[in-house]
């Protein structure tokens, strides 16, 4: 489905320092070694307790950090040709970070909009032996999978613009924030996969934000802490009844949790 997220890859200089802290808020599993992929890089799988994989880690290196890079989490969105999205990003204003990458599992490329938020585009191929599989990283109202997808930009009409054009979302509904703008729902094929929020966290940039799934928002919200996270404000109720919050993990990527309060 052209525009959905089918992956999710948290950017960060020590795997190992972060496993802690997503294996006390979500029940993740992250390997105590990566595998080297065939450009060098160090990527593990992060497994989600009931099974499957909620996403990767790739090994933030210091030339990457040279580059600009820096930790966070970073979402894969399906397109259905990768080269073509690319030129109509450029053409768009956005970048190119990684031209076109074949691997098995597909072709991708990383981008970033014409404000600077990083994500990347994916043309996904089903594992030979299941040629009917799909992504379940995403998967509303089920813990351990991601609920929501949020882009930070200080300019919510030109990002809106601009994915909309590109991954084919529409964008019509949406929540004003006085002053602030307004908060943009956005849906892939009449599902609504997250917003545009018009206005930039003081914790973080112009960035995609991924709020994973909790059974019980209290007690993540008390692990973020107790597992070196820094959590940024208090839980609080969405529209839709959910409650959320906000954090930074140990090694600095901003993440945000979604679920209900719990027994």
């Amino acid at each position: 489905m052209a525009g959905r997220p089918i992956w999710y890859e948290l950017i960060t200089p020590d795997p190992a320092a972060v496993v802690p802290f997503y294996r006390a808020t979500l029940g993740w599993e992250i390997p105590a070694e990566g595998m080297t992929m065939p450009n060098g890089a160090d990527y593990r799988m992060i497994q989600r307790a009931e099974g499957g994989n909620a996403g990767g880690i790739l090994k933030l290196t210091d030339a990457m950090v040279n580059g600009g890079a820096h930790p966070g989490w970073l979402t894969y969105f399906h397109v259905p040709d990768v080269p073509a999205a690319m030129k109509q990003a450029e053409g768009a204003g956005g970048k190119a970070w990684m031209g076109p990458t074949t691997l098995p599992q597909g072709t991708m490329a990383m981008l970033a909009d014409p404000q600077g938020a990083p994500f990347y585009v994916m043309d996904l191929v089903p594992p030979p032996d299941r040629p009917d599989a799909k992504s379940d990283v995403f998967q509303p109202n089920t813990p351990g999978h991601a609920w929501w997808n949020e882009v930070q930009t200080g300019d919510e009409p030109a990002t809106t613009a601009f994915y909309t054009a590109l991954l084919g979302w529409t964008a019509e509904d949406g929540m004003p924030m006085g002053d602030k703008g307004v908060y943009r729902f956005v849906e892939a094929d009449g599902e609504r996969i997250g917003a545009i929020n018009p206005w930039l966290p003081e914790w973080m940039g112009k960035a995609w934000l991924p709020y994973f799934g909790v059974a019980d928002i209290k007690a993540a919200r008390e692990a973020a802490s107790a597992n070196g996270g820094k959590v940024h404000g208090d839980i609080h109720q969405v529209p839709g009844g959910s409650f959320i919050f906000a954090a930074t993990d140990p090694a600095g990527a901003p993440v945000a949790f979604v679920g209900e309060k719990g027994p």
